[in-house]
């Protein structure tokens, strides 16, 4: 969490010092610049910059205040996989669905994936009160961001949307250390599948935006 953390104030930092570099540009989810320029890093990328202190600095909240919930759950190699996931499923989302002259970013979309792989652990904990207090409020504030995001044309909805379905899916498919009484192989593999089910979903939707599929 600390290490993301780090990586997203420096490059916020040179985004405020450095503006004529224009890196929210360079590195943003521009749909136009990915198919027509394979710029495919814009999928990884977009998840480490943001717009303005205000954005940045409620992302930094949330991000320590998740991160270190899911850091604890999870384990650190888990828990950088599932916000890395999180983080590329929500630009897919927004590769497919925005439009095509959108430009994206924040670390939201790898956000909102630590609060989908957190209602997992509440689904495989039912028995644990403080887990399921943990996971009301979370699922609370999900949808209470989704629906602000609704009515507020600046929120990219598609790309919260596709965090939290990479949450889900990659904090399945990767399970709570020394769970195997609750994590099945069998769902662990339908979980995996899934991921990569939506996310070439996504990149055809994408694609077809720009009339290069029949």
């Amino acid at each position: 969490m600390y290490t993301i953390f780090a990586i997203n104030t420096v490059v916020f930092l040179l985004q405020y010092l450095l503006p004529n570099l224009a890196i929210e540009n360079q590195l943003g989810m521009f749909a136009p610049s990915i198919v027509f320029q394979h710029q495919y890093w814009r999928f990884i990328t977009p998840m480490v910059i943001h717009f303005g202190l205000m954005h940045f600095a409620l992302n930094s909240v949330v991000l320590y205040y998740m991160g270190q919930q899911c850091e604890a759950i999870f384990g650190h190699w888990r828990f950088a996989i599932i916000y890395l996931l999180s983080g590329v499923m929500g630009n897919l989302a927004s590769f497919a669905f925005n439009q095509p002259t959108t430009l994206s970013g924040g670390a939201s979309t790898a956000l909102f994936g630590l609060f989908g792989a957190f209602l997992i652990v509440g689904l495989h904990y039912r028995d644990n009160p403080n887990i399921q207090a943990l996971t009301r409020q979370f699922g609370l504030f999900i949808l209470m961001n989704l629906a602000f995001g609704v009515f507020d044309s600046t929120i990219d909805i598609w790309g919260h949307l596709g965090g939290i379905a990479g949450g889900l899916f990659s904090g399945w498919a990767l399970a709570v250390p020394f769970s195997k009484d609750r994590f099945t192989t069998r769902e662990r593999v339908t979980a995996a599948l899934l991921f990569v089910f939506v996310a070439v979903i996504c990149i055809l939707f994408g694609i077809r935006k720009f009339g290069l599929l029949n």
